[in-house]
């Protein structure tokens, strides 16, 4: 890190959150390509949008267009991919939107990294997986990249010739292959209601239900 920059403070997240009328968050989505975490990710977003809620979602695939093209799948390039969208992600956070993160995001340590971040600076951050076997889905695999890796067309692939390493500890485990879209959502809202995630912050300092 340069030693030669200052931080430059803001608002306070607590006045930020007065203002704006929500608390803001991060929801991690996390499991197999193909488990179904972006088609989740996309109807929680409209949900959370038409309750009036600011939400916006950072897809791995649409990241790695712009933001991460520099990367490629390499141990060393998954945990930079996940280090960017971590800090990226914690200002959305910070900035009292609710951001939704859907990546594959492999391994432990570097989602582990993303929590301490928002940890660190008191902020939600509400882990989500999507729970698939391997064998479910190389089935459903709409992109057909399984085959492709089977096949050694694709190296390093999440699940075939790189490892996934399965939450310990996540908020809330959807089971891709028994759930449909419309019940994953509910179950994710049900958790985000249960810990006070979407209170509105009245003016006078009180907090209202949505």
């Amino acid at each position: 890190m340069a030693t030669n920059i200052t931080w430059h403070p803001s608002l306070t997240h607590a006045e930020r959150s007065l203002l704006r009328r929500q608390k803001g968050f991060t929801i991690w989505f996390t499991g197999l390509s193909a488990s179904g975490k972006s088609t989740i990710a996309t109807a929680l977003e409209q949900h959370l949008l038409q309750l009036s809620f600011s939400a916006y979602r950072l897809d791995g695939d649409n990241i790695r267009f712009g933001l991460n093209k520099d990367l490629g799948f390499s141990p060393q390039d998954r945990e930079e991919n996940i280090r960017r969208i971590a800090e990226v992600a914690l200002l959305f956070a910070d900035s009292c939107s609710v951001a939704i993160t859907s990546f594959i995001s492999p391994y432990r340590k570097d989602r582990d990294l993303a929590r301490e971040l928002h940890e660190q600076r008191g902020l939600g951050f509400v882990e989500v997986y999507v729970q698939i076997s391997v064998e479910d889905a190389e089935r459903r695999d709409p992109k057909g990249l399984y085959g492709k890796a089977r096949r050694g067309e694709i190296k390093e692939f999440t699940g075939v010739s790189a490892p996934y390493e399965e939450p310990e500890g996540a908020e809330v485990v959807i089971k891709s292959a028994e759930t449909g879209v419309e019940d994953a959502v509910k179950q994710i809202v049900r958790e985000l209601e249960g810990r006070g995630l979407l209170t509105r912050e009245k003016q006078d300092g009180g907090l209202e239900e949505r």
